[in-house]
Parts: structure tokens; C-alpha cells; sequence
């Protein structure tokens, strides 16, 4: 059985002139672990789930891992509920500042000794993971934040240095920015877990294209920093995701420097919801957004029902932020096509995408 069968999203984009006349999103076609793993024990997904999902391992292994405990009504301990979420925040440092080298600054030479510096301490971050957070980790951290910094992101704030590479390559962003029409915006968060478990397990069709009464909220960085700080999601676009995971990244280095403290980590980076007898759902903020595994286990500990809701299917839905952010948008500059590209980069789906243009005109 091939569980990668069409691993990709495609996004076909109509252009009436300058103007975006609609999106249609192909989805991904999800691995159909619900069948491969319908009779197995709980304790073997463990083992297969990182050949699997090979992004975001750590929060997956979290997600599942703490929706069979709670299944079994297993306690979990406090301080293995803090070195899950120090493993998360050190998953989601690593994958967003990864894909600040990858997606935006692959090309600038400029830049090339403080991204190779920025990989390396990721990976000593990496390796130094343990249950007791010391002073190794620390190190790797504060490697970190020098090598951002290098790259114009002040460990002390969130203004990015004139004249640096990311702020040089947002600058750029915003030349080739789209003229995007105002929308209402609504942002996946803990108050909508409960719903999503519960429905995850009576609902075949949800984990495919969930939505919440109607609406398809994007989850991911900005998202959270909207939920947090409750910000005018205004203006919107591929520079506002940017700075928002650049923000990020300084936020949770900040946090694993002051010692990783459960007391001072965010809200809702690991959830639990007992959902009946034998049955479960555990939610994890990773780096893309909230991640939801739901479990139902038989009398003999069985997995009898898993199903997996990965924030790829809320962002990219097909009514979702992608085509919210698009459809109507005015193509203004000359590279405007590029604009398109970024927006869409900017929600880093868990999976490769492609992106078609055709133009159409009045008869």
C-alpha cells in the first residue's frame, strides 16, 4: 500500500487581467492510517509514526502518544508534560527558523556563514535534547539568537536591522505584495479543541476538509500571534507571516534560555481531552499550527479508531486562508506572479506544492 500516493497540493490560479478571478485548491491525498492501523496496538504506532510524518516528528509522536494515555486514563506526570513541551518549542524553533534559510535566503550569498552558523546550532539544539533542561541546551539557545542575529533579528526585540538580510528580503516582499481585498479572519485556537476531538471520531469526512460552524480558520505563526495579542489582521499577506515567525523564533529561544519553565510557556501547547471509555484527543501547537490525533482503543488496548487533522487541511482548504488571501487580490507589480508564490509559501504546508496560472477574458 503506498501511504505517499500524490504527496502534493496543487493550486490553480485564474486571472481575470490583473485581477484573481478564483483559486481551486487540489488537496493533498492523506496516508489512510485509519485502515492500516485499525486492530493494531496502540504501543506500534509509536514506533511507525516517524517514518511517516517526517516533519514536525516531535509534535506528532506528542499528539499520539498523549492521546493513547489518555485513552487509558494514564497520568501523565509534570515533568514529562514539561520535556514534551521543551522537545515541541525545540521542533518549532528549528522548523521555522529552517525555513527562514530555505524558503527566503537561500540565494544570498551574503548571508551564507550566519545560515551555516544558524544550522549548526540548530543541530547541537537538536542533540542536546534531555528530560532535564540544562545548560547544554542553553548554549545551543543563545547560539541560536547570535546567529539570528547575524541575520538582523535582535535578540532584545522584534525590529529587524536596517540593511540585513531578512530585513533586505522583506523589503523585497513588500515590492512584489498584492493589493489584497479586506476579508474576515478567524484563527484556530484552544477554545475550538474540544469541538474538532469530538468530531474527528463520529465524522469520517472531517479530518479531509474540516471546518468550524461554516468557517475555516488558518492556524500556523500569525495565527497565534493574532490569538495573542490580539491584533487588527491588517494588512495581511506573505510580510505579515514573515514577521510573524521571525517573532516567534526570539519568543521561544527567550524561553528555553530562562530554563524552559512550564509556568511561563504558552497556553495550549499540549492539550488532553477524554472523550468517553477507551476514547481520546490530545492537540499540539507545531510549527505549521495545531496538530489533533483522536484515539478510540478496544478492551484489549487495540486501536479500533485514529485519525489525524494536520493544519496543512485547514490552510489550505478550499475555502480557506490561501484562497481568502487571493481570490479578488490586484496584481499590481510587475512581479506580481511571484507575490502569489509567496503568499502561499507563507502558510509552509507540510507538503510540496504547485502553482498554475491561466488567464481568462471576456467573450
Amino acid at each position: 500500500m503506498n501511504l505517499t500516493a500524490r504527496n502534493k497540493i496543487d493550486v490553480r490560479v485564474l486571472l481575470a487581467a490583473d485581477v484573481v478571478a478564483s483559486v481551486e485548491i487540489l488537496p493533498r491525498v492523506r496516508p489512510p492510517l485509519a485502515r492500516v492501523f485499525a486492530g493494531k496496538p496502540a504501543t506500534s504506532l509509536l514506533n511507525v509514526l516517524p517514518r511517516l510524518f517526517a516533519l514536525c516528528a516531535a509534535a506528532q509522536q506528542t499528539a499520539l502518544l498523549s492521546a493513547i494515555e489518555t485513552a487509558r486514563d494514564e497520568v501523565i506526570t509534570r515533568a514529562t508534560k514539561q520535556h514534551r513541551i521543551a522537545l515541541i518549542v525545540t521542533e518549532r524553533i528549528t522548523d521555522l527558523a529552517r525555513g527562514l534559510f530555505v524558503g527566503h535566503l537561500t540565494q544570498d550569498v551574503a548571508s551564507a556563514a550566519a545560515i551555516r552558523s544558524l544550522r549548526s546550532e540548530l543541530s547541537a539544539l537538536g542533540s542536546a535534547a534531555h528530560p532535564v533542561w540544562g545548560s547544554a541546551q542553553r548554549e545551543a539557545t543563545a547560539g541560536i539568537a547570535a546567529a539570528l542575529a547575524a541575520l538582523g533579528m535582535p535578540h532584545d526585540g522584534d525590529a529587524l536591522k536596517s540593511g540585513s538580510p531578512l530585513a533586505l528580503h522583506i523589503a523585497a516582499l513588500n515590492e512584489v505584495d498584492l493589493k489584497a481585498v479586506p476579508t474576515e479572519h478567524s484563527f484556530l485556537s484552544v477554545a475550538d479543541d474540544r469541538n474538532i476531538a469530538k468530531r474527528l471520531l463520529v465524522d469520517e469526512t472531517f479530518c479531509y476538509c474540516p471546518d468550524l460552524d461554516g468557517h475555516v480558520p488558518e492556524t500556523g505563526p500569525w495565527a497565534r500571534q493574532m490569538a495573542r495579542e490580539r491584533l487588527s489582521p491588517r494588512p495581511f499577506g506573505a510580510v505579515e507571516r514573515l514577521r510573524a515567525r521571525i517573532v516567534e523564533i526570539l519568543r521561544l529561544c527567550a524561553w528555553l534560555e530562562a530554563g524552559a519553565q512550564i509556568e511561563a510557556a504558552e497556553d495550549g501547547i499540549i492539550e488532553i481531552y477524554k472523550l468517553g471509555p477507551g476514547r481520546a484527543a490530545a492537540a499540539v501547537e507545531c510549527s505549521r499550527g495545531r496538530l489533533y490525533h483522536a484515539v478510540e482503543l478496544d478492551a484489549q488496548g487495540r486501536i479500533s479508531r485514529f485519525e489525524f487533522l494536520a493544519p496543512t487541511e485547514w490552510n489550505f482548504h478550499r475555502r480557506g486562508p490561501v484562497v481568502r488571501n487571493l481570490e479578488g487580490a490586484v496584481l499590481t507589480a510587475r512581479r506580481s506572479r511571484d507575490a502569489v508564490h509567496a503568499v502561499i509559501a507563507s502558510l509552509d504546508p507540510c507538503v510540496g506544492f504547485t502553482l498554475n496560472f491561466r488567464e481568462v477574458r471576456d467573450a
